[in-house]
């Protein structure tokens, strides 16, 4: 029967006016009503238009029978900072299947067929928010970042904070909001470079009440923002950026500045440092989740921007990959360090050989976890040289990803 209903299916790109289908797919998928919409500020005309920037700036494909959609997956064209390179990257959303069509393997053709446009578009890196790990593991994804959880009582906030600058409200649409995430995210590994459709979906499903403030230095300089929603005496951050260590101590007094109208402070953060450690009364509640997960589409051109932490040495290092969805990376890599040379791929296979799955090398290569754990937990498969190698290459930082899409 399963066989029957694939042969009457058609894989294709969804366009304009498919957007009715596109639509009622992912609110059946995610249970999202009107209701709810409504109850949060959206108007009716807004929730009939939410989703159509996807289908005009992202590559939307699905299975369709007799002109039904009955399966789709989103690409947004994005970039990201990966240790000081910006990447072209491939970001997977809006995944959906109506359950009368569930095990006939329709995601993973559509999967395979949005990796596959990645590495024509040279987009040779695939982000994504999961909501199946075992699902995208299966196709190559890892976890890359983590999203932390703090709860700050109104009594632990820091007191009598002396900082040069000062704070200011702003519009949402402040052009020094914009330009500050620029600037962070130009120097910090692992974020998202937020384009017009970035920022259109950060503010798609925020209620009015949300505000802007902004840090400025002395000399007039912004130096870091705070978005937040002050609501039933909780402070709730929804971002907190800075630059410098006077941005971040000048938001957090301005948050403590409202210790009368609250009781309490809940945001996240994305750096993998526990906010606890900066305060005086560090007994205070926090969680961690795996966030973000992430997969090397194209290792060959994404070694060839990679920003190594050590090059200063004459070695090679051969990555065995098991890639179990992209053939063009299900093979033998070898990568030749020479000392005031750029690292290179060469053709002759080196003795220090890493075998590891392409989920693994992504998150391995991004930071999240390193080579001598990977090796302990036995992820990898290599010599204790080639792993002191790995260590000494691979720079010792977290990806910071703050964005959901």
């Amino acid at each position: 029967m399963n066989k029957e209903i694939r042969k009457n299916l058609e894989l294709k790109r969804l366009e304009a006016k498919d957007f009715t289908q596109f639509n009622n797919i992912l609110r059946y998928a995610f249970q999202v009503t009107d209701e709810q919409l409504l109850k949060v500020g959206w108007k009716h005309d807004e929730i009939k238009r939410s989703k159509f920037p996807i289908l005009e700036k992202a590559e939307v494909i699905g299975w369709f029978e007799d002109g039904r959609l009955a399966a789709q997956i989103a690409v947004y064209p994005l970039q990201v900072n990966i240790s000081g390179s910006i990447y072209e990257m491939g970001y997977i959303t809006g995944v959906a299947t109506y359950p009368e069509y569930m095990g006939l393997g329709l995601m993973s053709g559509l999967m395979k067929k949005s990796l596959e446009t990645m590495y024509e578009r040279n987009q040779c890196i695939s982000f994504l928010f999961p909501y199946s790990h075992p699902l995208y593991r299966h196709k190559g994804w890892e976890v890359v970042s983590d999203k932390m959880t703090f709860h700050i009582r109104d009594h632990q906030l820091p007191r009598d904070i002396d900082v040069p600058g000062r704070v200011k409200r702003v519009k949402e649409n402040s052009p020094d909001l914009i330009a500050l995430h620029d600037a962070f995210a130009r120097k910090t590994h692992g974020c998202l470079i937020r384009n017009e459709l970035v920022w259109e979906e950060y503010w798609r499903w925020d209620v009015e009440d949300v505000t802007v403030a902004i840090y400025y230095g002395v000399d007039d300089r912004p130096l870091g923002y705070l978005v937040y929603l002050i609501e039933n005496d909780v402070f709730r951050v929804k971002e907190m950026v800075y630059l410098n260590q006077e941005a971040r101590k000048g938001l957090w007094g301005y948050i403590a500045a409202h210790e009368s109208m609250i009781n309490e402070v809940i945001g996240s953060n994305y750096n993998n440092h526990t906010i606890s450690f900066l305060f005086g009364d560090s007994d205070m509640k926090e969680t961690i989740r795996p966030y973000i997960m992430a997969r090397i589409v194209d290792f060959e051109g994404f070694i060839s921007q990679y920003h190594f932490a050590n090059t200063d040495l004459n070695e090679a290092i051969t990555f065995d990959i098991v890639d179990p969805v992209l053939e063009w990376n299900n093979r033998s890599f070898t990568i030749s360090f020479t000392k005031g040379k750029d690292p290179v791929l060469v053709d002759l296979p080196s003795e220090n050989r890493i075998k590891l799955e392409i989920g693994i090398l992504t998150c391995m290569l991004l930071g999240y976890k390193r080579p001598t754990y990977l090796q302990q937990i036995e992820r990898i498969e290599a010599s204790k040289k080639t792993v002191s190698l790995l260590e000494t290459i691979i720079a010792n930082e977290k990806v910071y990803f703050s964005d959901y899409i």
